[in-house]
């Protein structure tokens, strides 16, 4: 399943393909395909080329390992991300290691890398849904994070189902349009909340 984006303005096709299902269909996802998600991710660009994304991964068919990253998330995640085939977390380090000073431009870098990883899998015909709803503590208590490090986001990657095929109510916040606020909302100029001229303000 596609679940289109309306764009007012041209944009590439993965862009408007990209969509965060709840809902995921039975099927594995192979492994090469995964390696080339995490090759897209691997070439984002970062600060001094620090690269300050880590990704822990856990497939289904691996059940103790699946159940243990399936533990990282909110209670309220995991009722429907048990569903999908891969589970992964995001890990943010934020001094760079070059000279262990504060690294501000981190947590940017890795939204970079995971935007990357994300249209690798819409050009692969996959769906990531990301969410902020995980336990940080817990990742850490589990997979032995290290000081300077911490898990940011949790991952569900596989195949969209089909809504029909998706309990409520996850099923309808799977058939809702998507929607986005317009450009001028947030591109400004001249002055803080004054539109462009550029996006017709």
């Amino acid at each position: 399943m596609v679940k289109q984006a309306n764009p007012d303005h041209p944009v590439h096709t993965l862009i408007a393909e990209r969509w965060s299902p709840y809902g995921f269909a039975d099927r594995p996802v192979r492994e090469a395909d995964l390696c080339s998600l995490f090759e897209a991710a691997r070439w984002a660009a970062s600060s001094y080329n620090e690269q300050p994304w880590s990704y822990i991964v856990a497939r289904k068919e691996r059940g103790e390992e699946f159940s243990h990253l399936l533990s990282c998330l909110v209670e309220a995640n995991q009722g429907w991300a048990k569903a999908a085939p891969v589970l992964m977390l995001s890990v943010v380090t934020f001094n760079f290691r070059r000279n262990n000073k504060p690294n501000r431009a981190a947590e940017h870098d890795l939204g970079l890398s995971a935007g990357n990883l994300s249209l690798e899998a819409t050009a692969r015909g996959l769906s990531v849904h990301q969410m902020a709803g995980i336990l940080p503590e817990r990742a850490r208590e589990l997979y032995r994070i290290p000081a300077g490090s911490e898990a940011v986001t949790g991952f569900a990657i596989g195949y969209a189902a089909d809504p029909d095929a998706v309990p409520d109510p996850f099923a309808e916040r799977d058939r809702a349009p998507r929607q986005r606020k317009p450009l001028s909302a947030f591109v400004f100029g001249g002055e803080w909340g004054k539109a462009t001229d550029v996006v017709g303000g």
